[in-house]
């Protein structure tokens, strides 16, 4: 069995033209071409929403040298609470 040569090619041409008329092929072909882009579309998008994206992390500013002491406390460190003041001595009795 081989492919379909110029006479076969020719005669399916001139039997569809005898079917469907001059008038009507034109309308055909439009329609078989809007089904073909409708479903190159839905492909398309089916691929877009199986590719998946890995969640994107916030970018982390770099922690500043060891060697400096931030001037402010650091978000979620909790300071010790300074120990309270002494009550003054009454030294007149």
């Amino acid at each position: 069995m081989g492919s379909l040569g110029p006479f076969e090619i020719l005669a399916i041409l001139l039997v569809v033209l005898l079917l469907f008329g001059a008038k009507r092929i034109p309308e055909i072909a439009r329609g078989l071409g809007k089904g073909i882009r409708e479903f190159k579309d839905a492909t398309n998008e089916i691929k877009q929403e199986l590719t998946v994206e890995p969640p994107r992390r916030p970018q982390i500013p770099a922690s500043p040298p060891a060697s400096t002491q931030p001037s402010q406390p650091v978000a979620g460190v909790v300071e010790p609470p300074s120990p309270a003041p002494e009550p003054p001595h009454d030294t007149q009795a």
